[in-house]
């Protein structure tokens, strides 16, 4: 989102005349995308902000005929501390919230005059719909759509609901750029719900997961997130379609059939649990049990077999006893993530925990918690991995390894890193003249060894989503397969 949100402001500047560098000396004005979903990212800010400090007065004393540096926060840490920001850091000029981007040229224009500008108003209305972002990776094969903005789930841990707003729906027009690969994003992109369109009169509404509920109205009327990915999923068979992150609560099966049955959008879904005990997720306001989301996981799993599964934990919430935080250890075991997010809790001001729950985990205690998490999870997800070593998957290039140039990187349809050597590979199954793999190639690669994190395999031949997952070509592709080993 973070960086979707960078995209969406440097659009507005470009579009103002200002152009981008990568080299610091050269920059009149730095601006910082920030989060506060967490303490650790804020603290980072604080640190790079004492850097720029020393920047801003070296260039001050030694670069008479230069502008003044101008440094200007932007994001969800400029919406959460507002005007602190300006009062404890001096050398701030700008703290623009996520709502008011297109006021950044306006703002700028504040600072040329010496003042500070501010602007940390949220909007129920502004969905930045009229604005097409600048991916700043412009070779990527990859890129983030958004298709809503804020949340109303109001987990008393969260700060989303008051530096983003409300939610708001967007959906943005895909254009042919060749990119292989959307991710739909959005704090709670599975509640996606567009009622803009008066002419549509959809009889099925929002029917949360069973044994899930929810401290807000469900919406009514309109598109649903279902409907959304069933359009998206069809305006290129050849592009992946994956989506995140979405609450447990809205994963109606209407949502899972499609992702069993289009070919493009891939069996890979992020089931944020949080914790594995039931008291601590009603201190929590998650909305559900660990009964309830274990039988969600088993239905998932029913209906998509193969699918990958990863999560969001938070270690040492408040009041989390040694026994309760067993139960997230337990549950982790059980359902046996691919990927997992985890964090040692931090009490952020605004939330429902900060008025209402004691932050009594000691630090330490948190800090345990979380690596026996991470530990834990790095265990699990090897013994997955090691279970891919001689399937046959398909993989989308994304470029060179960031360890060797004689490597390239790619992900498989559930996500997981797999690195191939950058060799020469036939075309197709039934073409022998061979070319190099490239970046936003689909190759077929056979899996040969295994880490926690990364797949290692060999590239077979070059193909196409579509024709990989052909039925009609299945016998095919299976001797191609036999013939390439």
């Amino acid at each position: 989102m973070n960086v979707n949100d960078v995209e969406i402001s440097w659009s507005v500047l470009k579009n103002s005349g200002y152009t981008r560098t990568s080299e610091l000396g050269q920059a009149d004005v730095i601006l910082m995308m920030t989060c506060s979903i967490r303490d650790g990212a804020e603290q980072k800010i604080w640190r790079k902000l004492n850097i720029l400090k020393q920047y801003k007065k070296k260039r001050q004393r030694n670069s008479e005929n230069l502008p003044p540096l101008k440094i200007g926060i932007l994001g969800c840490m400029a919406e959460r501390l507002k005007s602190k920001i300006l009062e404890q850091e001096k050398m701030v000029d700008l703290v623009c919230g996520p709502d008011a981007y297109k006021d950044l040229p306006r703002m700028l224009a504040v600072t040329e005059s010496g003042q500070t500008a501010v602007n940390v108003l949220l909007s129920l209305d502004e969905t930045y719909a009229d604005v097409m972002p600048v991916r700043l990776n412009e070779n990527s094969p990859s890129a983030f759509v958004s298709i809503m903005r804020g949340c109303d789930n109001m987990c008393s841990y969260c700060i989303v609901p008051f530096t983003r707003g409300r939610e708001r729906n967007e959906v943005r027009m895909l254009s042919d750029q060749g990119i292989k690969e959307v991710t739909l994003l959005g704090q709670n992109v599975n509640s996606y719900r567009d009622t803009s369109d008066s002419t549509i009169h959809n009889s099925i509404d929002t029917k949360l997961t069973p044994g899930f509920k929810t401290v807000y109205k469900p919406k009514t009327g309109g598109r649903r997130f279902s409907d959304l990915l069933d359009k998206v999923s069809q305006i290129d068979p050849e592009m992946r379609i994956r989506f995140t992150s979405p609450h447990p609560k809205d994963f109606p099966d209407e949502v899972l059939d499609l992702i069993k049955e289009r070919s493009n959008i891939c069996n890979q879904i992020h089931l944020p649990a949080q914790s594995g005990n039931s008291e601590v997720l009603q201190r929590m306001r998650r909305g559900y049990t660990r009964e309830a989301y274990l039988d969600l996981v088993y239905h998932i799993r029913h209906r998509i077999p193969d699918v990958y599964l990863s999560s969001d934990f938070i270690a040492g919430f408040c009041e989390e006893t040694e026994l309760e935080h067993e139960d997230t250890v337990s549950l982790m075991k059980e359902v046996k993530y691919h990927v997992v997010y985890s964090f040692p809790y931090s009490m952020r001001q605004k939330t429902s925990a900060y008025h209402r729950l004691k932050d009594n985990v000691p630090d330490d205690v948190k800090s345990r918690r979380h690596l026996q998490l991470r530990d834990l999870f790095r265990q699990e997800a090897l013994k997955l991995n090691l279970k891919e070593i001689g399937s046959t998957q398909l993989i989308l290039i994304e470029g060179e390894s960031k360890r060797s140039p004689l490597d390239m990187a790619g992900r498989n349809d559930g996500n997981v890193k797999v690195i191939v050597p950058n060799t020469n590979i036939p075309e197709s199954c039934a073409d022998i003249s061979t070319r190099k793999i490239q970046r936003g190639d689909y190759v077929v690669v056979k899996i040969r060894s295994a880490n926690s994190q990364v797949l290692h395999g060999i590239p077979l031949y070059h193909t196409s989503l579509t024709e990989f997952y052909n039925k009609d070509n299945l016998i095919t592709e299976q001797l191609c397969q036999s013939s390439a080993l």
